[in-house]
């Protein structure tokens, strides 16, 4: 599966490695991710696709809200996190 806007996404690589992400922004063989904790939305890590494990998951809500809007609230991204869970 392709990594997309909105899709759940694990860390393997780095100081968050095994910690759970929502993609914010993709550009290029970059990313832009926040869980809505410790990485707020207004300062997303920006992270290489090959330092990332797709989930085959992706959330509809953030994923329209990003489309439709372009941008989504911390607690948002929590929840949608909370739900794959």
């Amino acid at each position: 599966m392709d990594i997309v806007e909105g899709s759940v996404v694990r860390s393997i690589a780095g100081r968050d490695k095994g910690d759970l992400f929502i993609v914010l922004l993709r550009e290029g063989n970059f990313v832009y991710l926040a869980n809505g904790e410790l990485r707020k939305v207004d300062r997303p890590k920006k992270k290489k696709l090959k330092h990332l494990q797709g989930t085959n998951s992706v959330s509809e809500f953030i994923q329209n809200k990003l489309s439709i809007q372009g941008k989504v609230t911390n607690s948002e991204v929590r929840k949608a996190l909370a739900e794959f869970n």
